[in-house]
């Protein structure tokens, strides 16, 4: 099917094993145009959206943002998990479109909130009914583990970036500690995102099995897997110590931030672990403040369960930059 000719965006969420391409309409993902591609069959992102545009009829995009799991700095983006490196002038090369952006995918997650149907919105935590501009905080888990801030100005939506998986893996006991000796020699610097990723869950999993004198190996969905039927029970003891964690480092990051509009998890760990966040343990986790902990009940935590939140997000910042004249 023909698509009019600069009428449409093209919107993107890089991952670091595929990439979700689509068109978008205002803030609405045209139906029956998101494709997904492995990102080991293509040398760069410009052969993908090369690919993408030829797939769609040679469709003629009037703009185009990208949503990249890695850092952006200066209009460039260098991926996490992924040997790819995008900027600008390669991304109006591949599209020929008029406007493009790059965004970190937590950013994109961040401009989605408040354009995801409230259906796909998952609450964990109840909290008090916030300020309509109150700041809001995303986190992610999946292929890896980043949180970013969103506030709402005059100016308009800013969702800054950061590295939050690459900090320090909190301790609060003996055990930790064991588990961050366990990855820090199987991988180096013990990082949040060593254990609160995918890989991370397998890892959790690992260290059990050394712990028990019986190590195995097991991959983060068959975990996720033994956890809804109870046939393996090392795969819930670790998705436990997993929620635990998970629970203390998205308070610690409330904290810092203050998310009195809300704490929103994202990513397809997160999205699986959604189930069973309140059973093992990440409510009281997250309230472990001491003094504080009163204070946690300021903050209300949902999880977002659209898996296409950061096309969304992507079309929203094209949106506001026109707004604002970008």
């Amino acid at each position: 099917m023909a698509h009019p000719k600069n009428a449409y965006a093209i919107v993107a969420d890089i991952g670091g094993t595929n990439t979700r391409v689509a068109l978008a309409d205002g803030l609405t993902l045209v139906d029956g145009t998101i494709r997904r591609y492995r990102n080991r069959e293509f040398p760069g992102l410009e052969a993908v959206i090369k690919r993408y545009i030829a797939d769609e009829n040679n469709v003629d995009p009037i703009g185009a943002c990208v949503a990249v799991a890695g850092p952006v700095r200066d209009e460039r983006a260098t991926m996490t998990n992924l040997d790819w490196t995008i900027d600008k002038d390669t991304l109006t090369r591949a599209t020929r479109a008029e406007h493009v952006a790059i965004l970190n995918d937590l950013q994109a997650q961040g401009h989605a909130l408040g354009h995801i149907d409230p259906a796909n919105v998952r609450s964990i935590i109840s909290g008090p009914e916030p300020q309509p501009n109150a700041a809001k905080l995303v986190i992610g888990v999946g292929t890896g583990f980043n949180a970013a801030p969103v506030f709402d100005l005059k100016s308009g939506r800013v969702v800054t970036p950061s590295e939050s998986g690459h900090a320090n893996l909190p301790i609060r006991n003996a055990r930790e500690l064991q588990l961050c000796e366990f990855v820090s020699t199987a991988h180096g610097f013990p990082a949040v995102e060593d254990v609160l990723s995918g890989r991370g869950l397998e890892r959790v999993y690992a260290f059990l099995g050394q712990e028990a004198g019986d190590p195995r190996e097991c991959a983060a969905q068959d975990i996720m897997t033994a956890c809804a039927s109870g046939d393996d029970e090392r795969a819930v003891e670790a998705a436990r110590l997993f929620t635990r964690i998970l629970g203390t480092v998205c308070g610690n990051l409330s904290l810092i931030q203050l998310p009195f509009g809300g704490v929103y998890l994202v990513g397809g760990v997160a999205r699986a672990f959604a189930p069973h966040l309140v059973n093992f343990g990440f409510v009281d986790a997250f309230k472990d403040k001491g003094r504080f902990a009163g204070f946690m009940n300021n903050f209300a935590v949902h999880v977002i369960e659209d898996d296409y939140a950061a096309l969304t997000g992507s079309a929203a910042h094209l949106q506001g930059l026109h707004a604002q004249g970008g």
